[in-house]
């Protein structure tokens, strides 16, 4: 009986709490509900918050991510193949102009320039050569004054150099004969034998006799012997005949003109085994170390011309419509959110490229001081503003709520309606307001 008791005084007890619990909720819920019906019906709960119409600026904007690119760079390359021997940067050195950057073995180049010197004397003294044989300095080609005559020695001596180089450029340079060799058998010039020249008997066209000035009988003409007492002889006339190009002098010139051509490439050839900095920039990258083998022409450094930093960024079509050149611009590199520089559009690409969703364009966009220390390919927050209006009436973008046709609407305090309005530029902070409201009305700040 007692265990029984027992038993019953613990299930008793037990719903106590519940029925406690139960109770301070119920009491605390009318409270609330009291508080909250006494609030409403006297006004004296917190009111929403609101903003006052005012006058300022209004700027329209978009924004990109972007990197930062040199405004021109320059790919530096050897002119004569070999090995590197020297390199003297590394990718993000500034070097100034006329700086050393690397240098190749130079021992065939400089082999090359002693063969093409060798040549050029060579050929000089076969000139003097031809010359005393020939005649005294200043004697003219048959049929042809001194003056003429230089005039047709330099003449064919320049169209044999440009035919020798045309021919040595278009043979590849491991084949290149470093002494220019004259034609041995060219279509207009037959060899002739090293000795004084023989003159060669020009034709004169006959023409009928003519009465001398008195009439008693024809006059006899002959032909005036010409310089080097060249007579006439046929197959030819004068300074046309068929020797014009068998000439040894002529040919010696022709030599001593190509040898000089071979001689200045080799020159040419030999100072590029340097790469040396054209400008002052900044060392982008370097395509081999010291004993790698480089060809002719094929670009070792990339150099960045650093005095007139950009940024590329891409932009939606959306965006894109509403940029032009010319408009300006805020970059803000990253890590370092209080610093922004001034930019202005220099190019937006007239075609764009789909990612499959969407059509982007590029813009670039020149920096108008950019620090010494911003780094090539960095990235940048681009802001660039498309219509900024100044002195006008404006309100918090949150404040009004605007359609697709430029027509919004927004809520005066007190008011139980929304009050429409007409909007102009819309920025990123505030809407101009151009009619609907005036200054110093007061709105809810999130309409």
């Amino acid at each position: 009986m007692g265990i029984h008791l027992h038993v019953w005084r613990a299930v008793r007890r037990r719903p106590v709490p519940a029925v406690a619990a139960t109770a301070t909720l119920v009491a605390v819920t009318v409270v609330a509900g009291a508080a909250a019906f006494s609030g409403g019906a006297d006004g004296t709960g917190a009111p929403a918050a609101t903003v006052r119409v005012d006058r300022g600026e209004v700027t329209s904007a978009v924004a990109a991510t972007g990197s930062v690119r040199p405004a021109t760079s320059r790919g530096l390359a050897f002119a004569a193949a070999g090995a590197v021997t020297e390199v003297r940067v590394r990718p993000g050195d500034d070097v100034t102009v006329g700086q050393t950057l690397a240098v190749v073995d130079d021992e065939e180049a400089r082999a090359e320039v002693a063969r093409a010197e060798q040549a050029l004397t060579d050929a000089q003294a076969a000139l003097t050569d031809s010359a005393a044989e020939d005649g005294e300095p200043g004697d003219a080609v048959c049929g042809a004054s001194p003056a003429a005559a230089a005039r047709t020695d330099a003449a064919a001596g320049v169209a044999l150099a440009a035919r020798e180089v045309n021919t040595a450029r278009a043979t590849p340079s491991a084949a290149r004969s470093p002494t220019p060799q004259p034609d041995p058998d060219p279509p207009s010039m037959p060899p002739t034998s090293s000795a004084a020249p023989q003159p060669t008997r020009t034709s004169v066209p006959s023409t009928p006799p003519s009465p001398d000035r008195a009439g008693k009988g024809p006059a006899t003409t002959s032909a005036p012997a010409g310089p080097r007492d060249c007579p006439a002889a046929a197959g030819g006339s004068g300074p046309g005949g068929d020797t014009a190009g068998a000439d040894p002098l002529l040919r010696a010139h022709q030599q001593v003109t190509a040898a000089q051509l071979a001689l200045a490439e080799a020159e040419d050839r030999l100072a590029g085994t340097t790469i040396t900095a054209p400008v002052a920039g900044r060392v982008l990258s370097v395509a081999g170390p010291v004993g790698a083998r480089v060809s002719a022409g094929a670009r070792f450094i990339e150099l960045a011309v650093v005095d007139g930093m950009q940024v590329t960024a891409t932009f939606p079509e959306a965006d894109a419509g509403q940029i032009s050149v010319g408009q300006t611009a805020t970059v803000t590199p990253a890590g370092r959110p209080d610093t922004e520089l001034n930019a202005d559009v220099v190019q937006v690409d007239p075609v764009g490229t789909s990612d499959g969703q969407v059509v982007r364009f590029g813009v670039r966009l020149a920096l108008d001081d950019a620090p010494d220390d911003l780094l090539v390919g960095q990235s940048a927050a681009v802001r660039i503003r498309i219509a900024t209006v100044a002195d006008v009436l404006r309100v918090p973008a949150a404040a009004v709520e605007v359609r697709p046709d430029g027509s919004g609407t927004v809520l005066l305090a007190g008011a139980a309606e929304p009050r429409a309005v007409v909007v102009g530029v819309r920025g990123d902070q505030f809407v101009e307001i151009r009619s609907g409201l005036a200054e110093g009305d007061l709105i809810l700040a999130a309409g």
